[in-house]
């Protein structure tokens, strides 16, 4: 038996357990042995994509007519494009040994599945509802000039695909707008082991400036670039724990295919001065002071902060194409020992370094003293505010700030495709607009029961339900707060603590005729817009996606 296989057999039992409820209202997902597959899958894209688990479970796609797409993720478009991640998931549940190879008809299931999906003229095949809604908003994309990067992702708790799967992937001619990626449960594993310490030697060349100020340290050098992929191949991903994202690929991502293009050019050798090099932190680094330069630093805890994506990059550039890197083809990098009881300063590093970039900042605002007073004030109303992600489930009495942001976005601020669409945003340029000084606990309260009811009927539509039901969730969650405001004869702007009880009776017992006017006002709206015309889903996700019904739905 394999002990990284049977460590992920262990966890994926808390894994059914824990989605087995949504497997059979979504999925209608009884059998055990399609669950614990299914829990693979689940624990394979919220590992990889570093989610939430209901995050996660929003992209899996399982089930009867699936294209032998077993998940699905749409980034938002960023510079004229988007990534789409499909997993394809194959876990073998006797044997635990880990030597079963990935079946090259499941690669062979995938392409077909590209080829298709991505031609918005080409005819489908029947598709379940979940899948056919997440593929009719990514032509809908193609359509509106955004160009898709496709990540496949192929999983198993065995071995890598066979050459004749190789041989398929080459001739399907995808090129570089499709890059193919295993996961198993080895690396798994080495994502999810996260508080193990990474003790290591850097060796740096030529000269460094070496300080001590203000209780911490600072080693500022070069280092060669086969230095950073031996210290990625030991280590892998878990040298990213205190980074803010995990590797973004190359994929749609100009940045790490710049990176790429650079090292595999004859420009390599003036790396040093086109990249802005890395920063790491660690506990404690030792070094010989009496040499004058080329110094070996051995470090205690490290991680890297900022420069992640950088230091990936090279890794996979160096391991995917075989070729040897001139000499001189260095980066720098910034070593900071600091204390060991101060994630305060490395936090606010952390931000200072990565903000510029395109990036969830969700983690990086746990801290302000809105989030704080927030987290205050729900919870002396019965609820708890989560701040700061966890691993921890769920319940029906906590609120994530992700889903908070997008609620009061929603609800109160009337800006629902911001809500939808640009959730990158939530914690940067549309941050103090969601979360103004005079927003109220209760107002996050309110907002979010209202955006539960809506987000449950997109995930378990009733069968007689309009098309628009899975792309609507936060225009009907906008919808009904207006008229409870109506019911309550107050303003946003009124709405506090001592209106809770009230706002939360009306919720529980009209609730469902809220939801029910919203569903009616939407569709007069569409038919306003469209008159009586036939709309396709792909005109739909675009109509939701740029806004179009709010100033009907407000008038």
């Amino acid at each position: 038996m394999n002990i990284n296989a049977s460590i992920i057999d262990q966890r994926l039992s808390a894994v059914s357990a824990s989605i087995a409820q949504r497997a059979q209202d979504e999925l209608s997902i009884t059998d055990p042995i399609r669950l614990k597959s299914l829990a693979f899958v689940h624990l394979s894209v919220q590992t990889l994509l570093d989610i939430s688990p209901d995050e996660a479970f929003d992209c899996l796609t399982e089930g009867t007519q699936d294209f032998g797409v077993d998940a699905m993720q749409i980034s938002e478009e960023f510079d004229g494009e988007f990534v789409v991640t499909l997993f394809q998931g194959k876990y073998k549940q006797k044997n635990l040994d880990g030597n079963s190879t990935f079946p090259e008809s499941g690669v062979s299931s995938l392409i077909r599945a590209i080829q298709v999906l991505f031609d918005p003229q080409a005819q489908l095949q029947p598709v379940n509802p979940r899948l056919l809604s997440r593929v009719e908003e990514v032509r809908s994309l193609i359509r509106d000039g955004y160009i898709p990067q496709v990540r496949a992702v192929l999983c198993n708790n065995g071995l890598h695909w066979n050459e004749a799967a190789d041989i398929l992937i080459k001739q399907a001619g995808f090129n570089n707008q499709v890059t193919w990626e295993y996961l198993n449960h080895d690396r798994l594993v080495s994502i999810l082991q996260s508080t193990k310490p990474i003790n290591d030697t850097l060796h740096l060349t030529g000269s460094a400036i070496i300080e001590d100020f203000n209780f911490s340290r600072v080693f500022i050098g070069r280092i060669h670039i086969k230095g950073i992929y031996s210290l990625m191949h030991r280590h892998g991903e878990r040298l990213l724990d205190r980074n803010i994202r995990r590797y973004l690929g190359l994929q749609g991502n100009r940045v790490n295919e710049a990176i790429r293009d650079t090292l595999l050019s004859k420009e390599s050798n003036n790396f040093y001065f086109y990249n802005n090099g890395i920063t790491l932190v660690c506990e404690k680094f030792d070094y010989n002071a009496l040499q004058r330069g080329d110094y070996q630093v051995n470090v205690e805890n490290l991680q890297i902060i900022n420069g992640g994506q950088t230091c990936m990059t090279i890794y996979k550039t160096l391991k995917d194409h075989i070729f040897e890197p001139p000499s001189d083809a260095y980066i720098l990098l910034r070593l900071y020992q600091l204390p060991r009881d101060n994630d305060h300063l490395i936090r606010q590093i952390t931000y200072a370094t990565n903000s510029q970039n395109p990036v969830d900042l969700k983690d990086l605002r746990a801290n302000d003293d809105l989030q704080k007073r927030l987290e205050v004030d729900i919870e002396q109303l019965g609820y708890s505010y989560r701040r700061k992600r966890t691993d921890s489930t769920i319940k029906p009495v906590d609120i994530t700030s992700g889903v908070a942001a997008e609620a009061v976005l929603s609800v109160w601020r009337q800006k629902p495709h911001q809500a939808k669409f640009f959730s990158r945003e939530h914690f940067g340029k549309l941050y103090d607009h969601i979360f103004s000084e005079d927003l109220t606990g209760a107002q996050v309260i309110i907002a979010t029961l209202i955006y539960r009811i809506t987000e449950n009927r997109r995930k378990r539509p009733k069968d007689n339900d309009p098309p628009f039901i899975r792309y609507a969730s936060c225009f009907l969650a906008m919808q009904m707060g207006h008229y409870l405001l109506e019911d309550m004869k107050l303003v946003r702007a009124d709405l506090g603590h001592v209106h809770l009880n009230e706002a939360e009776k009306l919720i529980r017992e009209r609730g469902d005729y809220y939801l029910e006017r919203a569903i009616v006002a939407i569709d007069s709206a569409l038919h306003k817009l469209y008159g009586t015309r036939e709309v396709s889903l792909q005109q739909l996700a675009a109509t939701f996606r740029r806004g179009d019904l709010i100033e009907q739905l407000l008038e």
